[in-house]
């Protein structure tokens, strides 16, 4: 009976300890305290005011949100910076009288990363990603806002999983 209690203490032990080594983000242990975001610039062509600022603070939450480092203006351990630099709405589908159906709009943000304490982590990356709608729907307001939000949180999750997550 003594042993069987052992043997259920040191389970109980392993499995708590197991515990702390992984995370729901899955970035594991991250060799760093705090994280800077530089503001990332829009150098695209076509340029869409205020986009700059909203995947600069997009990028912010969703570290905040899913690590414990803690945000800070400058020597951060880790930094983020870069600029957006493809902003472009094409057309991709259309009807029969040869007018567009369907449009796409496509931003790609080139991302500088330096981990001051692991220097192989350090990249430079391109990232993008698209979001189709209705050609007869204005890419302004709403559908802007929507758009915006898919985009974004895809690339913001890519460059999570690259710079943390090692995915």
């Amino acid at each position: 009976m003594k042993f069987t209690k052992y043997i259920l203490l040191l389970f109980v032990v392993l499995v708590i300890n197991s515990c702390s080594v992984y995370n729901f983000t899955g970035t594991g242990k991250i060799d760093a305290k705090t994280f800077q975001v530089n503001y990332f610039q829009n150098n695209a062509e076509l340029i869409e005011p205020g986009i700059e600022r909203t995947f600069t603070l997009r990028l912010q939450d969703l570290i905040q949100n899913q690590t414990n480092l803690n945000l800070t203006n400058s020597n951060g351990d880790l930094v983020y910076e870069g600029e957006i630099v493809r902003y472009n709405v094409t057309p991709m589908t259309a009807t029969a009288d040869i007018r567009a159906a369907q449009n796409r709009l496509t931003i790609a943000v080139n991302v500088r990363f330096t981990n001051k304490n692991k220097e192989e982590d350090n990249f430079e990356k391109q990232f993008s990603f698209f979001d189709d709608f209705p050609a007869d729907t204005p890419l302004t307001g709403q559908q802007l806002s929507r758009s915006l939000d898919v985009i974004f949180e895809r690339i913001t999750q890519d460059i999570f999983n690259e710079s943390l997550a090692k995915w």
